[in-house]
């Protein structure tokens, strides 16, 4: 069992360290900085699904995730989940919340 163990988190550190280099680039600074920022504060504590949607996000063109993180309205239903909220709320700032429709 370890060695089982040893491969899965040999190929989750994999996994995670290929979307945060996806992450940091996007090809817009501002898509960069966002993404960015949040898969390295976020990355280490996701579960497979959360991976599986943060991954789902970066196959999206550039300015789809941009535009649907900083959006006031609902995204899609295939974005619309945890890690969408968590990014919501990282842009929101200081005093201000992501709508969130689903709550």
């Amino acid at each position: 069992m370890t060695l089982l163990r040893s491969v899965s988190d040999d190929r989750r550190d994999i996994r995670s360290r290929r979307l945060l280099f996806r992450s940091w680039h996007r090809g817009t600074q501002e898509s960069d900085l966002i993404l960015g920022s949040f898969a390295e504060c976020s990355l280490a504590s996701f579960d497979t699904p959360q991976l599986d949607w943060f991954e789902a996000l970066l196959d999206c063109t550039d300015p789809e995730p941009f535009d649907r993180i900083i959006s006031e309205t609902s995204p899609p239903p295939q974005h619309d989940h945890d890690v969408m909220w968590l990014l919501r709320s990282l842009c929101a700032g200081p005093g201000r919340t992501p709508k969130n429709n689903g709550s």
